[in-house]
Parts: structure tokens; C-alpha cells; sequence
């Protein structure tokens, strides 16, 4: 009862102030039909279009050509804030007044990340309202809250009509750009619906009548398909029987002997699968080859482990470049997503360096989109889908290292109650926490005195143990640049931001 309360509350709230109109330019015909989504009947989806409708009529709709969806997973404000300063200070100039490339766009706003039923969100769930316009559980990806966690019969008839399908609906070019498996749950949300995020490959699924994600990526029936898709996963595309490409020791992880990396090299002539960055850059991009590129068995590296290897893999900034290539041959326009992924995987191993570096990565690629792209006729939108619990603490002084101990000067180190330094990051829970490990009592918390705390390898500090640092689950922010990016301002619902995107692109009424 108290959900259908807040539900309709959500809805009511488009009277309780009305935005200053803003003058809206010539009207730009892009030529599409605009369509009704099966998951329009969600009061979650219907909630936002109530919302997102009352500011496009108060401020009117720029029509939108292209899009593009930048998502820092993991990417909270204070990751944000220490990112900029790490950037600066990387680069031998003021980190505090340093400005990322994301903090140049015009528009922003607050993104509120909860799921249906989950205070602090994870990334299926929260991918799925950005590309779908619907909340719906953690754990499940592209299908609606009334499925059922891991019931592949509660999904049936419970799927949804996302961004990405809908583009396709109407001839646009399509792509996802990752440096996580293709598979996990963000890029999934892309051309996937399944109650478990888990389900990469068939083994996954155990017996279970719903397709793995993997294979959906393959047989994904939206219009002609995927352009392009770039990031890791192999493992999840090859068979048991087939040794990974470039690392001899390790096997495809399909049991069903589909090698999936064929199956989309045979879709036709223009098709082509690579595993590494020489095959990449040996790709015909402006003849039109469609392309999936799997870097890795899993996850893709980290920036800082990534090195120079030509046959390695690309940084983040030289697939959105490639794809932004290829997309941008298609006359009727495109929509891509282009996830940062493993800013959210050094989070959870209490690693800020590598997390650091991996969201330092990520602004190269908006920098590469800003430069490729028109203001006038593509959408950008940067944002997160949820945060992490990384604290920027201390009194330290103006320029202090970010990763560094807190000090108020050279050789003045600030020092916590126990009379030992401390960083100026650090985590409220996670593999780094100072009891991690004790049975009866806490230990003395180490002393960093003597202690690199900007070495790569370096874990902060935490409060609390976990194998694994958590999700945060304050608001996160989103930057938007392009047109109908007006649109994007003050405290939105995450699911909005699907609006916000589809109405620009002309996809939906």
C-alpha cells in the first residue's frame, strides 16, 4: 500500500512546481514514429511520463538525431570529486579546480537510485529504469518487478521495449561499448530480459528454459541488430572445448558447443569478431563491418594494469572513438551506450588508485564523444547507476595528494584519535577494514606512517569487513549536453532519465 502511495505521489508532484519555459528551436522532423513501449502500463513508467511530459511541455522538446548514454558504474559524487582532483594532479596541474570533461556539460541533475525493492540498487536493476523507463527488482535485467528472482516462467511475457529496441524499431544504428564482460549487467540491459543478471552463458542458467544473455547478444532479434559491441566476456561465448584465443590455459565456459564469436561472424559478409587490439584496428570501420569485439575471458583490465601491448586490448577512449565510427554512417541517426564498468570493480576491492584511473579513462571517452559529436543533433547523457561508500575526509591542505595521508603542510601528517595518520580516502566497509579478520576484538588499527598509500596496489582503509565493498545508495549525479538536454534538472528519478532520451530521439509520445 505504501508503494502505490509514493507511486501516485510521484505523479502528482509535476503541479508542485513548474518550470520556466524555455525556448525551444525550429522543430526538426527526424522523420519517426513515435510508439508506445509494452511496459507503458508500469506505474513506475507511468509515473516518470507524467513527469518528464509536464517539463516538455513547459520547456519544449529538442529533436535529437543521436544518443549517447555514458554510464560510470560506480561513479558517485565523491568519486566524481576525487576523480577530478586525481586527473589535475596526474597531469601536473590543480586537482581542486579541475574540471572533467563531464563537468563541462551544461545540463545536470541528481539521479535517485533505488530499485523496487531494494534500498541501495545494484547495476541490473538500475540499468534497466535508465534504458527502459521502469523500476523494477535487483538482480533482474529488461524485465518488469512483477517477475520473479531467478523464475524463468515468473519472466515470461514480462519483458520490455528499451531504448535500444526501440531505436532499432525505427532504422537507427545501434552499439554498446564496456569494459566489463559484454554480458554483465549493464551492457545486458542493452538487447537482454532475464530474472537473473547471473545468467551469462548456459551453464549459468542450469536447465532453465530462458535463453543465457550471451545468446541473446547473438540472436537478438531488434531490427537488424547491434552494430557493434566491444568489451569483455569471452568465456562466455566460447565452448568448454575451446582454448581462450590468447590465454592457452584457459577453456570457453558454454557447455551447449555453440561458439558464439562464429555464429556472429557468419550473420553475413560485414560481420566480424576480434579478440585483440591489432585485430581491432585491422577492422574495415568505413566499409560498414559490424562488429564484436571480446578482449578478455572476463572482465576487460584495469586502466592501470592495461599497458601498451599493441596486440592487448583498447583503452575505453579507442572503442567509444571506433564506435562513434561506425555509428555515425547510418543517415537515420544512433543510440550507444558506453559504460565505464570497472570503476566499480577497484571500489569493491578498496582499491581507490585503480578506480581512480579507470574513471579518469571513462572522461577520455566523454572527451572523445564531446569532440566527435554536434551539440546541435546528439543527446549526450553522463551519469552513474548507483554509487559506492568512498569518503573524502580530513583537513588536509590545498594540492594534498588525493591518494595520499591527510597533513595540513609538508611533514605535517594530521593524525586520528589513535595518535596514527590516515588517508584522505578511505571506505566505510570493505577489504581494507582495520578489524578484517578478528575473531575476539579489533586489532590496533596499522600504522601508514611508513606506508605507500599512492601505490597502485594500496587498499584504503575501511570501517567495516567485507570481502567485498558495497554499494552506496545516496543520489548520484547526471551531466547532459545536446538537445532536449534542458530537460535534465534538479532531482530526477532514475527511470527518467529514459524519458528524457526517448522523447529527444522521437521513439515514444
Amino acid at each position: 500500500m505504501r508503494l502505490a502511495f509514493s507511486l501516485a505521489a510521484v505523479a502528482l508532484c509535476t503541479a508542485c512546481s513548474t518550470p520556466p519555459p524555455i525556448d525551444a528551436p525550429e522543430t526538426v522532423d527526424l522523420g519517426r514514429v513515435a510508439t508506445t513501449p509494452s511496459q507503458a502500463g508500469d506505474a513506475y513508467y507511468a509515473a516518470a511520463k507524467t513527469v518528464m511530459d509536464a517539463r516538455a511541455e513547459a520547456r519544449g522538446v529538442e529533436p535529437a538525431k543521436n544518443v549517447i548514454l555514458f554510464v560510470g558504474d560506480g561513479m558517485g559524487v565523491s568519486t566524481i570529486t576525487a576523480g577530478r582532483i586525481y586527473a589535475g594532479q596526474k597531469r601536473g596541474l590543480d586537482g581542486e579546480s579541475y574540471r572533467l570533461a563531464m563537468e563541462t556539460l551544461p545540463w545536470s541533475a541528481l539521479s535517485k537510485t533505488y530499485a523496487h525493492d531494494a534500498q541501495v540498487s545494484d547495476s541490473a536493476a538500475t540499468a534497466t529504469a535508465m534504458v527502459a523507463g521502469m523500476k523494477t527488482n535487483a538482480r533482474m535485467v529488461g524485465v518488469t518487478r512483477e517477475a520473479a528472482f531467478s523464475n524463468c516462467a515468473s519472466a515470461q511475457g514480462r519483458g520490455s521495449d528499451n531504448l535500444f529496441e526501440l531505436a532499432e524499431a525505427q532504422g537507427l544504428a545501434t552499439g554498446v561499448v564496456t569494459t566489463t564482460r559484454l554480458t554483465h549487467a549493464t551492457p545486458a540491459s542493452v538487447y537482454a530480459e532475464a530474472p537473473n543478471r547471473n545468467w551469462e552463458h548456459d551453464r549459468d542458467v542450469g536447465g532453465s528454459a530462458c535463453p543465457d544473455i550471451a545468446s541473446q547478444l547473438i540472436g537478438w532479434p531488434a531490427g537488424d541488430g547491434l552494430e557493434i559491441a566491444l568489451g569483455g566476456g569471452r568465456e562466455k561465448f566460447l565452448p568448454v572445448e575451446t582454448r581462450d584465443p590468447e590465454y592457452a590455459d584457459q577453456l570457453g565456459g558454454r557447455g551447449d558447443a555453440r561458439d558464439l564469436g562464429a555464429e556472429w561472424a557468419a550473420k553475413s559478409d560485414a560481420h566480424e569478431t576480434v579478440y585483440d587490439l591489432a585485430a581491432l584496428r585491422a577492422v574495415d570501420i568505413a566499409g560498414g563491418a559490424r562488429v564484436l569485439g571480446l578482449f578478455e575471458p572476463s572482465h576487460m583490465k584495469y586502466e592501470a594494469d592495461r599497458g601498451e601491448d599493441p596486440a592487448g586490448e583498447p583503452s575505453l577512449e579507442e572503442m567509444t572513438r571506433l564506435a562513434i565510427s561506425r555509428l555515425q554512417q547510418d543517415e537515420d541517426g544512433f543510440v550507444l551506450m558506453v559504460e565505464g564498468g570497472r570503476i566499480d570493480h577497484a571500489h569493491h576491492g578498496g582499491n581507490a588508485y585503480r578506480a581512480l584511473e579507470d574513471l579518469d579513462a571513462f572522461d577520455q571517452a566523454v572527451a572523445a564523444a564531446l569532440e566527435m559529436t554536434s551539440a546541435e543533433d546528439t543527446l549526450i547523457i553522463v551519469t552513474a547507476d548507483h554509487s559506492h561508500t568512498l569518503t573524502i575526509q580530513g583537513y588536509q591542505t590545498r594540492n594534498n595528494p588525493i591518494l595520499g595521508k591527510a597533513a595540513f603542510g609538508p611533514g605535517a601528517l594530521a593524525r586520528a584519535g589513535d595518535g596514527k595518520p590516515y588517508t584522505t580516502l578511505s571506505y566505510a566497509n570493505g577489504p581494507g577494514a582495520v578489524c578484517a579478520g578478528a575473531e575476539d576484538a579489533c586489532p590496533a588499527r596499522p600504522d601508514l606512517s611508513e606506508v605507500d598509500t599512492e601505490a597502485r596496489d594500496f587498499r584504503q582503509q575501511a570501517l567495516i569487513p567485507a570481502g567485498s565493498e558495497t554499494h552506496a545508495g545516496e543520489d548520484v549525479a547526471i551531466f547532459a549536453r545536446g538537445p532536449s538536454a534542458h530537460l535534465v534538472s534538479g532531482v530526477m528519478e532514475q527511470n527518467e532519465i529514459f524519458h528524457v532520451m526517448a522523447k529527444a530521439a522521437g521513439l515514444i509520445e
